[in-house]
């Protein structure tokens, strides 16, 4: 088992920043890819960015078009998100989860958190 617990959300301007940090507890961190995930109200849940155990590889959806980083530290048990240029539709709840590969989808991911509000208001 992996718990995975989410900080850093909040409310923010557009045009603002905030980076998220995800702890892991439990089994060896660096077994295991890293995803962030965001779900909007009333939307579908979707792939952010995922990083492999190592961090030197990192995958990113279309939409965040270079304004959001995905890093991690692996003697820190920690996976973060820096996000830049924020903008309203970013707004959702973010979560990040560990899984066996680096991938975009939600189902290959074993282990999830419970999620942190992000709201970018305009």
């Amino acid at each position: 088992q992996v718990q995975l617990v989410e900080s850093g959300g909040g409310l923010v301007q557009a045009g603002g920043s905030l980076r998220l940090s995800c702890a892991a507890s439990g089994r060896t961190f660096s077994n295991y890819a890293m995803g962030w995930f965001r779900q909007a109200p009333g939307k579908e849940r979707e792939f952010v960015a995922t990083i492999n155990w190592s961090g030197d590889s990192t995958y990113y959806a279309n939409f965040v078009e270079r304004r959001f980083t995905i890093s991690r530290d692996n003697a820190k048990n920690t996976v973060y998100l820096q996000m830049i240029s924020l903008k309203p539709e970013d707004t959702a709840v973010y979560y990040c989860a560990a899984g066996k590969s680096m991938v975009t989808f939600i189902s290959w991911y074993d282990y999830w958190g419970q999620g942190t509000q992000v709201t970018v208001s305009s």
